[in-house]
C-alpha cells in the first residue's frame, strides 16, 4: 500500500504551514551570537509601515529587542490582485477575498515595528476546498 496524502484521515487538501521551528532556530543562533542583530532585524521599510498602520497587535513581546509587542501583517497573493500582493487590513477583507473564485495564498509575517525583526509566521490557502474543486 502506497502512502497518499489524501489517504490520511481528515486530510481535506492543502493546509497551513507553520514556521515556528525555523523561527526558533534563527533566534537560537542569534542568542548564541552566530547571527548579528542587523541580519535578522532587516524588515523592508514598507513592511514596517504596514506593521505600524495595518498590523494586528499581539501580546507577544519581540524576541530580539524585548521592548515592544510584535504585530502580524498578512499579505494575500492571487488572481486579480497586484503582483506584489495585497496587504490585508481586517479579517472582513480576508473573508471577502476568500469568497472570490481562484486560488489565493496568504502569508502572515511577524514584525516588530521598533527594531524591524520580521519572520514568516505561517502560510495558508484561502478556502482550500474551493481551490481543490476548481483543480478537479
Amino acid at each position: 500500500m502506497a502512502f497518499r496524502p489524501d489517504a490520511v484521515r481528515g486530510s481535506e487538501g492543502p493546509g497551513e504551514i507553520d514556521y515556528r521551528l525555523a523561527r526558533q532556530s534563527v533566534l537560537s543562533e542569534f542568542k548564541k551570537g552566530r547571527i548579528a542583530r542587523h541580519e535578522i532585524c532587516d524588515a523592508h521599510p514598507e513592511l514596517v509601515r504596514a506593521a505600524r498602520e495595518l498590523g494586528e497587535p499581539t501580546k507577544l513581546t519581540c524576541p530580539v529587542c524585548e521592548e515592544t509587542n510584535v504585530v502580524l501583517v498578512t499579505y494575500v497573493f492571487g488572481p486579480r490582485l497586484p503582483a506584489f500582493g495585497r496587504c490585508i487590513s481586517s479579517k472582513k477583507e480576508l473573508q471577502a477575498i476568500a469568497k472570490r473564485s481562484g486560488s489565493f495564498s496568504a502569508y502572515v509575517i511577524e514584525v516588530c515595528p521598533e527594531c524591524s525583526w520580521n519572520h514568516l509566521a505561517r502560510t495558508f490557502l484561502l478556502n482550500p476546498a474551493r481551490a481543490r474543486a476548481a483543480a478537479n
